[in-house]
């Protein structure tokens, strides 16, 4: 009787943590569990978001692999993503080193450097389309970058900077690494305060000059912090869209496409619901990949 008890005890306490999970369960199913089979689903049909849906298998997939302004998005947003990697990365990093050290003004730069990340990112693309701005009002350009390159003497500098192949994929780049280096900034910040002084000092006392200790020291105790930034930035850049939204002015073009603009593209203004769905699982499944490779590599690199 008292292995029943217990046993029955066991069940209605189980049964009562259930129950305080099953709202989050709940809403993480339809939320999430409940779009993602109905975006696979789709993708197998010709819809145009109403009316009849036709099934049509693969059809969907095959048309994808031959779709080259598709696999263009991809390598823009690759483009991006290589920018944030390098650029974006690198100068967060110096800067938590610079904020780092005792020096004035500290606590007033961190917060200056972490003001772009919390802006609206339709926000930033529209003050960025603004200081971007070839046109001219009154003899005098309008976009202040434009104005500045003019006014110093340097008028074959002025260009429209979003409207240009050569270089509207470069300044999304840019814009994107402007807005997105606070993150990296600050937790890699909060990384070099982890690290002992007394590593430094020892360095110090065996001769070691700034260059041997920033090699020997601070990068490898650094080197988990900035594999998790880089996953980070993968993810995160791989994924931009709004900000190009707020930029492109003049509808969404080839060369400024990424996949989730082409997504939106097709959903929008082709009505093609399930093609769009077969390019959402097909990018999903990249960033997947991407995901697995960089945990294997970060994996790899702190059991070295």
């Amino acid at each position: 009787m008292k292995l029943k008890s217990n046993g029955a005890l066991a069940l209605k306490n189980n049964f009562q943590n259930f129950l305080f999970v099953l709202p989050a369960f709940a809403i993480f199913c339809i939320f999430y569990i409940y779009p993602f089979y109905k975006m696979i689903n789709l993708s197998f049909y010709d819809w145009r978001g109403i009316g009849p849906m036709h099934f049509i298998g693969l059809s969907n997939y095959q048309e994808l692999m031959h779709d080259h302004l598709w696999w263009n998005s991809i390598w823009h947003a690759g483009y991006i993503t290589l920018i944030a990697l390098t650029f974006q990365n690198a100068l967060a990093f110096f800067l938590a080193m610079a904020c780092d050290r005792e020096i004035r003004l500290k606590r007033f730069y961190r917060v200056v450097f972490f003001i772009p990340p919390v802006l609206s990112e339709v926000v930033v693309g529209l003050i960025w389309n603004w200081i971007l701005n070839p046109e001219t009002q009154n003899g005098q350009y309008i976009g202040l970058l434009n104005h500045l390159l003019y006014a110093s003497g340097f008028p074959q500098m002025v260009h429209d900077w979003l409207a240009d192949p050569a270089t509207a994929l470069s300044t999304i780049a840019i814009v994107n690494s402007w807005k997105g280096f606070g993150w990296g900034f600050i937790i890699m910040l909060a990384g070099l305060q982890t690290i002992d002084k007394q590593l430094y000092e020892a360095a110090k006392i065996d001769g070691a000059g700034t260059w041997k200790t920033f090699t020997n020291v601070t990068v490898p105790m650094m080197l988990p912090v900035i594999l998790v930034v880089m996953i980070l930035t993968i993810l995160g850049c791989m994924q931009v869209f709004v900000l190009i939204l707020a930029m492109v002015n003049e509808g969404l073009v080839n060369y400024t496409d990424v996949p989730v603009t082409r997504i939106f593209s097709a959903m929008q203004n082709t009505n093609q619901f399930g093609y769009a769905c077969a390019e959402a699982v097909i990018f999903g499944m990249i960033l997947v990949c991407i995901s697995f490779i960089t945990k294997k590599l970060s994996d790899k690199v702190k059991h070295a």
